[in-house]
């Protein structure tokens, strides 16, 4: 068993959305759910067992067929928003990003890269650390945002990529260049199962007012099963990406066998037995034997 978080998140001035996985097509007889759970302070609950957890497929109540609570490595492409509008806390994000970094484990692999009127990466997936760290001070920013570009560049190279392929992506704006949107960049990495993490800065540009980064971050994290984070301040980055770290440390993957496979979308739900508990998983599935 893990052990427990001994700090509570609620400390930090970061506004934390619970988001759903998204619709997938199942092609087998086993459907797996990458769970998160909470308890009512926001904090990681990682010692629960298969007994403390009810699937219900439309409503009605499903056999789980396999439970696993143990830390399953990642594929991460870190992409950070260097962007004009950033210039006076690139090192604070720099210093963030690194947080993350050093809290990868020896099987997880990244690549770190930026985005502004150019989209940089740092050449290859590794699990070097050191190599990763030292990448983002090569990166260099620019003037305007091409967010979704830069999202889907991220997909584009996680999708060879065997298991759990996460992009977790950092803005304090709007998508002001990107020739991709939203809406097809969300479902890409919905067809091929990457989620989205994304943490979004308020800006604090001179001579204007504070605004918040781009509503498309909520979306895209609720749409893909990863988390959305946002802050008013930039000396929150650093816990902010360290709880990223934690949270892909700690899913759970519960798993169970449809009853029928029917060609439709089911909806999915996961409970725990206390109330005060939060859960995220996947929102539905199509149960079907065979891909159309």
């Amino acid at each position: 068993m893990r052990t427990a978080l001994a700090a509570s998140f609620v400390a930090l001035a970061a506004a934390v959305v619970i988001a759903q996985e998204p619709t997938i097509r199942v092609t087998t007889r086993i459907v797996p759910l990458p769970t998160m759970v909470t308890d009512g302070q926001g904090r990681l609950v990682p010692d629960l067992e298969q007994e403390d957890f009810t699937i219900l497929d439309n409503g009605k109540p499903q056999e789980i067929v396999l439970f696993e609570n143990t830390v399953q490595p990642f594929t991460v492409v870190v992409m950070l928003d260097f962007s004009l509008s950033m210039a006076l806390e690139l090192d604070l994000l720099k210093e963030a990003a690194e947080d993350f970094l050093l809290r990868m484990l020896p099987d997880d692999k990244g690549q770190v890269g930026a985005f502004s009127d150019r989209i940089q990466f740092s050449g290859s997936f590794t699990n070097n650390r050191d190599r990763l760290i030292a990448s983002i001070r090569d990166l260099d920013y620019g003037n305007s945002t091409k967010l979704w570009d830069a999202i889907d560049a991220s997909i584009s190279l996680l999708e060879p990529v065997e298991g759990r392929r996460v992009v977790l992506v950092f803005t304090d704006g709007d998508d002001t260049a990107s020739r991709v949107g939203l809406t097809a960049v969300k479902e890409r990495a919905q067809r091929s199962d990457v989620m989205v993490y994304a943490i979004g800065l308020r800006s604090h540009m001179a001579g204007r007012p504070m605004s918040a980064p781009d509503s498309g971050l909520k979306k895209i994290a609720e749409a893909t099963g990863g988390g959305y984070f946002e802050m008013n301040k930039a000396e929150d980055l650093g816990p902010t990406f360290t709880r990223v770290a934690q949270e892909l440390h700690s899913l759970y993957t519960i798993s169970f066998s449809p009853q029928k496979l029917d060609g439709k979308e089911h909806k999915l739900q996961v409970k725990t037995k206390l109330a005060d508990q939060k859960v995220r998983t996947r929102a539905s599935y199509i149960a079907t034997a065979a891909d159309r």
